[in-house]
């Protein structure tokens, strides 16, 4: 099986290589991807012809009939098109026959296609123990558009990712800073954009990006939810965190996001322990790079929770987030199953 390109290696070779005729795009990092496709009409389609040079799809709404009509036939005014498809993943569902049928389809076009057309397919994520998987990443080139690696490795690809976005929007990021908004988006990197934006009006003619700022405008709406989500865990109170959990998710909290934050504030009450037991609110919130009422926060529940409970939950965060990235059905049942967990470590390390 061909080797999987990194959405960096890929962009490298874009801008000197010749078009490839069918191209995979797998994994869901949204801001990745949208990368990939604004980089692939402009390498390959004339801005003045991108109307009818670039065209959308999706496997889960449009017929294969239309999509491979597209792809077949000559672009006006353009030499080549680009064409687009969208969950793909969606023909790992389909009844035995209709997914054979599709598989093989493809598969045929991609094994003689047309000249004039590069073909995108995009997917979530694919099982690479069926045939879907195996016959398009034989036949066109996989390119990851995910932070791949450990968690450690996603957040530092994500804070050099953060720098560079932050000199397109012509500010200047502290690298501190860039770590601590990778730590509580999760490496989410169109969260991140999302939230640079904000932060370059917010700096105004400053244009400079602190840690400071990053807590007074991200964290701020975050800090009481993780919190009291904090309190919870530290006293095992399953009931009370799986009902919040449930209004957070019902009011549009996104799982990752809400791991992130916790990912952040768990290692907030590490960093919390690690002071002396005497030092004063207005020195620690210097020290852990917060706002003062958030580290008189960090220091009181540090001092309910046990540090073992603390490393064990963090990893537990992880393990949460590493399903989500991986495609996880049902990110509500990771989440609860999370919750339970966190809080049964809590009940064992209360009777020990």
């Amino acid at each position: 099986m061909p080797a999987t390109l990194s959405t960096d290696r890929f962009l490298e070779n874009l801008a000197k290589g010749k078009p490839v005729p069918g191209i995979l795009l797998l994994g869901g990092d949204i801001y990745l991807r949208d990368l990939c496709r604004a980089r692939l009409a402009e390498a390959y389609v004339p801005v003045a012809a991108r109307d009818w040079g670039v065209s959308r799809f999706s496997a889960a709404e449009d017929s294969l009939d239309r999509i491979l009509s597209q792809a077949q036939t000559l672009p006006m005014l353009a030499p080549r098109q680009v064409v687009f498809v969208e969950d793909v993943e969606v023909l790992q569902a389909l009844g035995e026959k209709a997914r054979e049928d599709a598989v093989d389809r493809l598969a045929a076009y991609l094994d003689d296609p047309a000249p004039f057309t590069v073909l995108v397919l995009e997917a979530a994520a694919l099982d690479e123990r069926m045939t879907l998987f195996k016959k398009l990443s034989a036949r066109t080139l996989v390119v990851a558009v995910e932070l791949g690696g450990k968690a450690e490795d996603q957040q530092g690809a994500a804070v050099g990712m953060a720098l560079e976005m932050a000199r397109e929007m012509g500010v200047e990021l502290d690298r501190d800073a860039a770590g601590e908004l990778a730590e509580i988006l999760n490496a989410d990197l169109a969260q991140i954009r999302n939230e640079l934006g904000k932060l370059a009006t917010y700096v105004g003619e400053r244009r400079r990006i602190t840690r400071a700022d990053i807590e007074a405008l991200v964290l701020s709406a975050k800090s009481y939810t993780v919190w009291q989500l904090a309190e919870m865990l530290a006293g095992g109170q399953r009931r009370s965190a799986l009902e919040f959990l449930d209004s957070l998710l019902r009011e549009g909290e996104q799982p990752a996001g809400l791991i992130g934050a916790m990912a952040w504030m768990y290692r907030k009450l590490i960093e919390a322990q690690e002071l002396s037991a005497h030092v004063p609110a207005w020195q620690a919130a210097r020290q852990m790079g917060m706002r003062r009422e958030t580290a008189e926060i960090a220091l009181r529940e540090s001092r309910r929770i046990p540090r073992q409970q603390l490393l064990e939950g963090l990893a537990a965060l992880y393990e949460a987030d590493s399903r989500l990235k991986s495609g996880a059905a049902d990110q509500r049942a990771t989440m609860e199953f999370l919750v339970a967990r966190l809080t049964a470590a809590s009940a064992a390390f209360t009777a020990k």
